[in-house]
């Protein structure tokens, strides 16, 4: 269990912020008012997610060097995390520009990051229409969209279309569509034409059905 998700464990990384020095598992244990090895098993795990530093500490006397503890310095890691809210922030100011200018640059950004995400073909492969639609699928399924072709014709070739079952922005193309569903379609036109592909995409259906979107296909270029 992460630290953010036990409280216990958050307890006992409070306790050794708020103190002035290092503090042994005795010691911890006495602020927190449970048993010493409670704390213990708390404290080797806050050491292996490196938020706590041990060391032993040398005995005024002849004694064996006590072990304490110290938070480590650095932004506090357990809280909470709201990076859709982010994304909205972002998106809410890319909206307010010009809308035929606003969709192209959400165009030309999911380009950018098509390219720059996709797996390039090995050297020498020819860069197929099939090749290069199993490589924009595979893609699309890494970053969730559950693809899957279809509308391939009976005498063979590429498919036609791709069907996504899944958004994994949901939430934020119900609110900003003409924004993160033009961003998804320059995303597989940036991946295909990474690829050399003698194909692209020609346009999205953002929600052609009540579960799934479409993207459609259309080759560029004699395969």
């Amino acid at each position: 269990m992460a630290t953010r998700e036990s409280p216990r464990r958050r307890e006992v990384l409070d306790v050794l912020r708020a103190a002035p020095s290092p503090l042994g598992v005795a010691e911890t244990a006495e602020r927190i008012g449970v048993h010493p090895n409670t704390v213990r098993f708390h404290l080797d795990i806050l050491v292996a997610e490196g938020l706590v530093e041990r060391r032993a500490e040398p005995s005024p006397g002849r004694g064996r060097p006590r072990t304490v503890y110290t938070a480590r310095p650095g932004m506090d890691r357990g809280g909470m995390r709201d990076y859709r809210l982010l994304a909205r922030i972002l998106l809410s100011r890319w909206a307010s520009a010009d809308p035929a200018t606003a969709r192209e640059e959400a165009i030309q950004t999911g380009r950018a990051w098509g390219a720059h995400l996709v797996q390039p073909l090995p050297p020498f492969e020819e860069p197929t229409a099939e090749r290069s639609v199993a490589a924009l699928l595979a893609l699309l399924g890494e970053l969730g969209f559950a693809p899957r072709a279809e509308g391939v014709e009976e005498s063979g070739g590429p498919p036609r279309r791709i069907r996504l079952r899944h958004c994994p922005f949901l939430e934020l193309a119900e609110e900003h569509g003409k924004l993160v569903c033009p961003l998804h379609l320059g995303l597989m036109q940036g991946a295909l034409t990474r690829l050399d592909a003698p194909l692209t995409a020609t346009g999205l259906e953002p929600f052609a059905e009540p579960d799934s979107c479409v993207a459609h296909l259309a080759e560029t270029k004699a395969a």
